[in-house]
C-alpha cells in the first residue's frame, strides 16, 4: 500500500475520538438535506408548488428507483477508483458542494406555466437523489476501509446512527420554523432560503468527514471483478441480503412516516404543533439506539436483539390510536417505541460491515464499494417506496390543501397507523433469515 495511496494510517491501529467523529459527522452532513426533503419536500410540492399529490407520487418514486439503479455503477466505480486520496474519500471532497447546491434547487419553484414547474421537480429531485449516491455510498463504503476491529466497527455504527439522530432532529425541529422566520409570511421564499442554510451546512460538513477519515484496507488492484459476476456474488451474500432486505423494509416505514407526519399532526391530530415534536421523536431517538445498541447486540446477536426489539415496537405501537384526544400520552408512547425501534438501525449498520467480511471469506475479494451501493439502492427504493404510497394514498383519498375532507382524514390516519405495523411484522420475519452462527470472517463487525 504506497503512501501515495493513502494518508498514513497504521491497519493495526485503532482508531481515534477525531476519526469516530469525523466518520459520524458524514452521516449528519447527508442527513441534513435528504430529511429535509423527506419529510417537507411533499408537503412543498402539494401546497406551495401546487403540484398534483398522484404526479409527485410518480416522480418520487420513478426518479428514485432510477437513481438507484446508477448507485450500482457509482460502488463499482468505488471499488475502481485509485487515487492519493484513497478510493471513498475523493467523492467526499468532489461530491459535497454540488450535493449542497441541488439541495437548494429541490425548493425553489421557476415562475412560469405548466408543466414547466413539475419538470424542474423531476430534473432537480432526481439529480438530488443522484449526488445522494455519490457521497453516501462512498462513505458508506469506508467503514469496513477503515478498520476491522469489532468495537471499532460497532462505534462507527454508533456514530452513524448519532449523525443522522442530530440532522433530523435540528431539520425536522427546525427547518419549518426557519422556513417562516426567513419566509417572514412568503412560503417561497422560506423554503429557498431555509434549504440554502442546509445547503451550505451540508457541503462544509462533507468536507470535514474528507478531512478526518481515514482508509486502511482495499482490496488489491488484480482482484478486480467484472460488473455482472460481482453482482452475481452479492446476490449469494445471505449476509448481504438479510441486511438490504431488513433495511428496504425499514425506510420504506421511515419514508412513509416521515412524509406523511406533517399532514397527520395537521389534519388528524389537529395540532399543527405536534409536527416539531413527533418528527424528531422519529430519528432523535437514534440517539439512544447508538449508545445502547451496540451491547445489547454483543449480547443478544443480530436475530435476537432486533427480533426483541421490534417486538417491542409493535406492542408500543398499537394502542396509540386510542390516545389521540391525549397528546402528551401519544407523545410518551410514540417516543418510548421510536426508542425501542431505534436499535434496528444502528444493527443495519454493523450488517452491512459484516457483509463485506463475509463477502471476503466466501468469494476472496471485498467488493466494498459495490456491497454499499446494494445497501444504498435498497434505502432510496424504500424511501421512495414510503413517499409514494403516502403521496398515492393522498391522491386516492382526494386530498386537497384547501378543503381536506373526511376521507382524507381516514387516509392519514390509516397510513399513519397500518403501514408501519405491517412493516414490523415483516422485518421480524426477515431478520430469522440472518446466520444463527456469525460467519467466520463476520465476527470483526458483530462480536
Amino acid at each position: 500500500m504506497s503512501s501515495s495511496f493513502l494518508a498514513p494510517a497504521s491497519p493495526q491501529a485503532r482508531l481515534s475520538r477525531l476519526e469516530k467523529f469525523g466518520y459520524g459527522v458524514g452521516d449528519f452532513a447527508g442527513s441534513l438535506p435528504w430529511n429535509a426533503v423527506g419529510a417537507f419536500a411533499l408537503l412543498f410540492y402539494t401546497d406551495v408548488a401546487r403540484l398534483a399529490p398522484a404526479a409527485i407520487a410518480t416522480l418520487m418514486f420513478v426518479t428514485r428507483v432510477a437513481d438507484a439503479c446508477i448507485d450500482l455503477f457509482i460502488g463499482f466505480g468505488v471499488d475502481r477508483t485509485r487515487t492519493r486520496w484513497g478510493r471513498a474519500r475523493p467523492y467526499l471532497l468532489f461530491g459535497a458542494v454540488p450535493f449542497g447546491v441541488l439541495a437548494v434547487l429541490v425548493f425553489y419553484t421557476p415562475d412560469a406555466a405548466p408543466p414547466w414547474p413539475l419538470a424542474h421537480a423531476w430534473v432537480t429531485y432526481f439529480l438530488l437523489g443522484l449526488m445522494v449516491a455519490v457521497t453516501n455510498i462512498p462513505y458508506s463504503a469506508m467503514m469496513p476501509m477503515m478498520t476491522r476491529d469489532a468495537d471499532d466497527r460497532l462505534a462507527l455504527s454508533a456514530a452513524r446512527s448519532i449523525g443522522t439522530s442530530l440532522g433530523v432532529i435540528v431539520v425536522t425541529a427546525g427547518f419549518m420554523p426557519l422556513v417562516n422566520l426567513l419566509g417572514d409570511g412568503d412560503l417561497r421564499r422560506g423554503f429557498l432560503l431555509a434549504s440554502s442554510v442546509v445547503g451550505v451546512a451540508a457541503a462544509a460538513l462533507w468536507l470535514v468527514t474528507f478531512a478526518t477519515c481515514r482508509e486502511r484496507f482495499h482490496d488489491p488492484v488484480e482482484t478486480r471483478v467484472p460488473l455482472l459476476p460481482a453482482i452475481g456474488q452479492m446476490l449469494r451474500n445471505r449476509v448481504w441480503l438479510v441486511a438490504v432486505g431488513f433495511g428496504l423494509l425499514n425506510f420504506i416505514r421511515f419514508g412513509a412516516i416521515i412524509g406523511l407526519t406533517p399532514y397527520f399532526a395537521i389534519h388528524v391530530l389537529q395540532r399543527p404543533w405536534m409536527i416539531s415534536v413527533l418528527l424528531p421523536a422519529v430519528s432523535g431517538t437514534l440517539l439512544f439506539g447508538a449508545l445502547f445498541a451496540p451491547p445489547l447486540l454483543r449480547r443478544w446477536g443480530m436475530r435476537r436483539g432486533n427480533s426483541l426489539a421490534l417486538l417491542a415496537t409493535l406492542v408500543l405501537y398499537l394502542p396509540l390510536p386510542l390516545l389521540q384526544d391525549s397528546p402528551w400520552a401519544f407523545v410518551a408512547l410514540y417516543v418510548a417505541a421510536s426508542l425501542c425501534l431505534s436499535v434496528t438501525m444502528t444493527a443495519i449498520f454493523a450488517m452491512a460491515a459484516a457483509a463485506v467480511d463475509h463477502h471476503e471469506a466466501s468469494f476472496g475479494v471485498r467488493q466494498e464499494g459495490l456491497l454499499a451501493a446494494g445497501v444504498g439502492f435498497v434505502i432510496k427504493v424504500g424511501m421512495a417506496c414510503g413517499g409514494a404510497l403516502v403521496a398515492w394514498g393522498l391522491g386516492l383519498s382526494g386530498y386537497q390543501p384547501d378543503a381536506v375532507g373526511p376521507a382524507a382524514r381516514s387516509a392519514i390516519a390509516w397510513m399513519y397507523y397500518a403501514l408501519p405495523c405491517g412493516v414490523l411484522l415483516l422485518q421480524l420475519l426477515c431478520i430469522r433469515f440472518y446466520p444463527a452462527a456469525r460467519p467466520a470472517a463476520a465476527t470483526a463487525a458483530l462480536s
